[in-house]
């Protein structure tokens, strides 16, 4: 037997997918200043690649998923502070090569999606309860 709801899975898979996006880049924004030693890998950036999910029957259209995770530069950027704790003997301490600003309008587009999602599931239940209130 089949999904006898597929508007609420579909919308329930974006939000899904989009969750996991803002989860991401929420954990990006708050590492932006993490600094670590030259001889340690820089806070790694999170990114969510999504993808089309296929129903059990192989057709494509059943809902959104996640992918992958990409993560970023180990490298980071080498920054002179030589008065930080962490500093190498050239002053260096190391940051994740994180920009603040493309962050910020990453998360505003992750929650616009969530909650378009959101909204989807909320008018797609509301059509069954209305369906089944019919059939009484």
């Amino acid at each position: 037997m089949g999904n006898m709801f597929p508007a609420i899975t579909t919308a329930q898979s974006g939000m899904g997918l989009y969750k996991a996006w803002i989860d991401a880049t929420s954990d990006n924004v708050a590492n932006v200043n993490t600094v670590r030693r030259t001889d340690q890998p820089a806070y790694q950036a999170r990114r969510i690649v999504g993808q089309t999910a296929n129903a059990p029957d192989g057709v494509t259209g059943a809902g959104a998923r996640v992918a992958a995770v990409v993560f970023g530069d180990p490298d980071g950027r080498n920054v002179y502070e030589p008065d930080n704790p962490l500093a190498d003997d050239q002053g260096l301490v190391r940051y994740p090569d994180i920009n603040l600003s493309d962050e910020m309008t990453s998360l505003i587009i992750a929650q616009r999606a969530y909650q378009a999602n959101v909204t989807a599931f909320e008018r797609a239940r509301d059509g069954y309860l209305r369906e089944l209130e019919i059939g009484k």
